[in-house]
């Protein structure tokens, strides 16, 4: 019976022991696991990035800017998308910044002397130049921006079309309803067709809604000139507009400075390309986003696959958005602007593309 007893004790000892042990087998077999299902992970990660690579190899693409790319407008856009390519593709890059269109055709062949079979020229003032080089050489793709398709392009080449005016019929809205004193303005910077288009979406916008508003475009001459800017837009503010659009570069500078030199009179501004919010925080109420890295993206990947040529329209599902939530307007005025964008995207509000001068 003694006997009994110990061996049963001996046994219990050992099924306690056995308990005890058992969670840190199970603990160390997760914890096995787990790592490796990390290096799985990693190995997958690995294996993307290496596709990704591979897929961008044979890019070599060279960029032309108009301006610097530290702008924080619309060649910082740029830069981002040609970073986009290299870090997401593969691709080797080069840039070449504030390249005057004198000049554009002599570096667009330094590049292709040096080897880059894609070149971009960031500008719609760099148009005619592009598509002339790409008809000398046909094994390289160029890649053009404008506000008008291209007549018989050239196999390849791709065509961004920027549709600027698409947005500006959600700004002449927003202008129109947030102004108190009925006087809007718009301030471009020269006078060309894509601004002709904006202009022509602000008075359909008006038009289309039943505003009653008066409203004033105006052009300074040059995008990049703060002095001009500032000079049109204290001239605009005299004539008693308390909402001014800005589609403009660094000349926007100057249009902030009018604004926030008449705190009083509580002068709004709206502008283009990238957020601006921290030059004049009490008068900014919204921008007209563009994005160029999924365009170069969608581009470049098409490249690859085969294709050489193409038109690529921006749209508000393709680099296009304006900034919400709006700044220093009351929220019923902000739905009402997400709603009528929301319109222009389903295709209820269509924005015409005129480009006809404006005397």
């Amino acid at each position: 019976m003694k006997k009994l007893v110990v061996l049963f004790s001996v046994w219990m000892v050992f099924a306690m022991l056995l308990g005890a042990c058992q969670p840190q087998i199970v603990e160390k077999t997760v914890e096995v696991e787990k790592v490796v299902e990390k290096q799985v992970e990693v190995e997958k990660t690995v294996v993307v990035e290496v596709e990704k690579k591979a897929a961008g190899a044979d890019i070599k693409m060279a960029a032309i800017f108009p301006g610097v790319v530290t702008d924080a407008d619309y060649n910082t856009l740029a830069f981002v998308g040609l970073n986009a390519v290299k870090s997401n593709l593969g691709a080797e890059i080069a840039y070449s910044e504030s390249v005057p269109v004198p000049d554009v055709d002599r570096a667009m062949r330094e590049y292709i002397d040096a080897g880059y079979n894609v070149v971009w020229t960031h500008g719609g003032q760099f148009v005619n130049q592009t598509v002339e080089l790409a008809k000398q050489f046909p094994d390289v793709v160029f890649i053009a921006e404008g506000d008008a398709a291209v007549e018989n392009p050239p196999a390849n080449l791709w065509f961004i079309d920027r549709n600027f005016h698409i947005g500006y019929y959600a700004i002449g809205v927003l202008a129109a309803k947030a102004s108190k004193s009925g006087k809007i303005g718009y301030i471009g910077g020269l006078t060309l067709p894509f601004s002709y288009a904006e202009v022509h979406a602000i008075e359909q916008a008006i038009a289309e809604q039943g505003l009653t508003v008066e409203f004033k475009p105006v052009w300074a001459g040059d995008f990049n000139d703060p002095t001009k800017a500032r000079q049109v837009a204290d001239a605009m503010i005299a004539d008693g507009a308390d909402v001014i659009m800005g589609s403009l570069n660094l000349g926007m500078f100057g249009l902030f400075e009018a604004v926030k030199a008449v705190p009083d009179k509580g002068i709004l501004v709206t502008a283009k390309y990238t957020d601006k919010t921290s030059f004049a925080p009490t008068n900014y109420v919204t921008s007209l986003l563009y994005d160029f890295e999924k365009p170069m993206m969608d581009i470049t990947q098409k490249i690859i696959a085969g294709e050489k040529g193409g038109y690529y329209p921006l749209g508000f599902d393709t680099g296009v958005a304006v900034q919400m939530p709006l700044k220093n307007v009351d929220e019923a005025l902000n739905a009402e602007i997400e709603a009528l964008v929301a319109d222009i995207i389903s295709g209820k509000i269509e924005v015409k593309k005129d480009n006809t001068p404006i005397e």
